[in-house]
């Protein structure tokens, strides 16, 4: 595992007009390694994931990118960085194949046509990288696919482009259980090939499954961030709804969040 931060978050602060929806957020992601980020309906999960992939710039704080400060100013910069998304909508074309989605936008030419034979190698290889199997046909219709093969397709052509740091946004929310149990085993994967990934989720069996740490989001306060081996379900459920588990959390007196206890040497 990794012994430092792949992405820091430093005193993130975004408001919208008067709502301060991020207030001192603090979060790593480290490569090598699946951060699960959890936290209820509105707690700010979706704003954060913007400004770490540089829809919405943040209105204060510093982000540090493999050791060195970084402005993510638009999805450029991010993704000039390494960092990709993938929404739980996954930005799939059904009337396009495999491969025109894994290119689209980013196609290779040759001269005035397109490369088709290197774009479908490249798929290819990639998928065999993330030993997928569950693919048939690389010129398959998205519209053939079924819910797990389309999550497996939105996510290799995220990993396609060099990625260093992989965002998914409840990958497995609309799967069946076998479905589910393919695409945990490919985030696990990407994890193991070497990049960061995090793995934003409301199923928390998921999230004990498959992530190295969590972070705890709630009303706009990173309340923790902790090895998943030292938690246990039921605090991490009242993290998410009440801010606070014995120790961890927000402090009863002043309401101020706790260091993160994955900092330091065991990081």
């Amino acid at each position: 595992m990794s012994t430092s931060a792949l992405l820091q978050l430093r005193g993130i602060d975004k408001s919208f007009g008067p709502v301060q929806v991020l207030r001192d957020i603090a979060f790593s992601a480290h490569a090598g390694e699946v951060t699960a980020l959890v936290g209820d309906n509105g707690a700010g999960k979706s704003t954060l994931v913007k400004c770490i992939s540089g829809i919405h710039p943040p209105d204060a704080g510093e982000v540090v990118f493999d050791g060195r400060p970084v402005q993510i100013g638009s999805p450029r910069d991010a993704a000039d960085l390494g960092i990709e998304v993938v929404y739980q909508d996954l930005a799939l074309c059904d009337n396009l194949d495999i491969v025109q989605n894994m290119f689209l936008g980013r196609e290779k030419r040759s001269g005035l046509v397109l490369d088709e034979a290197a774009m479908e190698q490249l798929a290819a290889e990639t998928l065999a990288g993330l030993s997928v199997r569950t693919v048939t046909s690389l010129r398959q219709h998205v519209s053939s696919l079924s819910g797990g093969q389309r999550q497996t397709v939105a996510i290799a052509k995220a990993v396609l482009w060099n990625s260093r740091l992989v965002i998914l946004d409840e990958p497995t929310a609309a799967l069946g259980v076998a479905q589910t149990a393919q695409v945990l085993e490919l985030v696990r994967r990407l994890a193991d090939n070497g990049l960061a990934v995090v793995l934003i989720s409301h199923n928390m069996n998921d999230v004990f499954a498959v992530s190295d740490r969590i972070a705890a989001l709630y009303l706009g306060r990173m309340v923790a961030q902790v090895r998943t081996t030292d938690i246990t379900h039921a605090q991490i459920v009242e993290l998410i709804t009440a801010g606070r588990s014995g120790a961890l959390g927000l402090s009863a007196e002043d309401h101020t969040p706790y260091a993160d206890t994955t900092s330091g040497a065991d990081r």
